[in-house]
Order: C-alpha cells, then sequence, then structure tokens
C-alpha cells in the first residue's frame, strides 16, 4: 500500500510557533549539460491546501502546467532565481544554486516580510533568515513543492525556447540532461554557447575538437 506524506506538516508545526509567512525553496536543472540553473521561492497563503501537488519530477508536464498557473495566481510571493552557464562554469554547480536561491528569496521577500525558509536539502549558511533544509523537501512540504513546480515550468520553458533555435539537440525532450541523443548532437553538431563547458561530456568533446 502507498505510504500517503502529509506535506503540511513542516508547514503547521510553523503556523504553530507563531510564524505566518513561510516560504518554500526549490532547484531544477543541476544535472543538465547545457542551459542555467533555475530556483524559485514561493510563499502560500497561510493553511493553503492545493489537492494533488507535490514534487515537480512526479507530475506530468500538463499537470505541473496546471499548478504552475494556480501557483502564480494565489501565492502570496513568487520569487526566481537564474544562474547561466556561464556562472555554473565559474563558480561549479552548487555554488551557483546556491546563488540563485539566495536570488529568489530576495526577490519574495520583496513581496512580503519572510519569516521562515524551508529548503530542499541544500543549505544557505548565509541566509540571514530563519531557514531549514528537508531532505525530499519537495515531497514533504507543500510550499516547496510549489517552489519545484514554479521552477521546473520556468526553465522547461526556456529550454523549449532553445530547442527552437538548435532544433537538432532535442532540448523539447531532453531539457539539457545527457541523453544518448543529446551526446549524439554534442558529437555531430557540436558545442553550442549555452553548453557548460565544465561538464564532462562537453569538456571531453571540447578536448576532442581543440586536438584536431
Amino acid at each position: 500500500m502507498k505510504e500517503i506524506i502529509d506535506n503540511t506538516l513542516y508547514e503547521k508545526e510553523l503556523y504553530e510557533k507563531g510564524v505566518s509567512f513561510i516560504a518554500g525553496v526549490d532547484e531544477v536543472g543541476r544535472g543538465p549539460l547545457v542551459g542555467p540553473v533555475v530556483t524559485s521561492c514561493v510563499v502560500l497563503p497561510k493553511g493553503y491546501i492545493l489537492e494533488g501537488l507535490t514534487d515537480s519530477k512526479k507530475l506530468s508536464k500538463k499537470q505541473r502546467e496546471k499548478f504552475f498557473d494556480i501557483i502564480m495566481k494565489d501565492a502570496l510571493a513568487v520569487g526566481i532565481g537564474i544562474k547561466d552557464e556561464k556562472v555554473i562554469d565559474e563558480v561549479n554547480i552548487y555554488e551557483a544554486t546556491k546563488l540563485a536561491m539566495y536570488e529568489s528569496i530576495e526577490e519574495a521577500n520583496k513581496q512580503v516580510n519572510v519569516e521562515h525558509v524551508l529548503i530542499d536539502a541544500m543549505k544557505l549558511d548565509n541566509l540571514s533568515i530563519p531557514n531549514t533544509s528537508i531532505i525530499k523537501g519537495d515531497l514533504k512540504s507543500i510550499t516547496i513543492a510549489a517552489a519545484s513546480v514554479i521552477a521546473k515550468v520556468t526553465r522547461d520553458r526556456m529550454m523549449d525556447e532553445l530547442d527552437l533555435k538548435y532544433p537538432m539537440y532535442g532540448f523539447k525532450d531532453n531539457a539539457g540532461y545527457p541523453t544518448k541523443k543529446h551526446i549524439e548532437a554534442i558529437e555531430k553538431y557540436g558545442i553550442i554557447e549555452e553548453h557548460r563547458k565544465t561538464f564532462k561530456p562537453v569538456c571531453y568533446n571540447l578536448d576532442r575538437i581543440n586536438k584536431n
């Protein structure tokens, strides 16, 4: 029997302590070979429930698009953080993700006075707002789940745009992840500006091209 997870427990605990404005933060795009890492910070109304909302990876594209519109309409604040491939290559993907998270939190905090931040897995040591890092937070917190949907749909739409520019790489289907088709396209057509040059399959092919 499938375990049912109550994804409002972290929020309820904070509400009981008198915290009203809770932000959830999540990222998407740490694994792809191309494009940015995108984070989102979402503040939902107190006691908010959205049936079926969970980790964006467990939702279909149609479900994510539907939830995206609902969350954007209902949320008290939504912040987006984006760090492109240049930043990723310069500071590494982990640090770039943290920078994007700080950016999205700052943006949301301009809209409401964020009192506590729930973060999926990562720790933000320099964050001045009280915060909690939750492993598998996108499953355990409705606020983080909302952020995961906003981040995922935002990045997927960016990859759809890139797919129009470079249809041979299949970005609409692979979202920049290292699928067989993507690797074969790199070998056949080469590296584009948006590729992350420090990621192995990309830098391997860069080395091969340079040697030739």
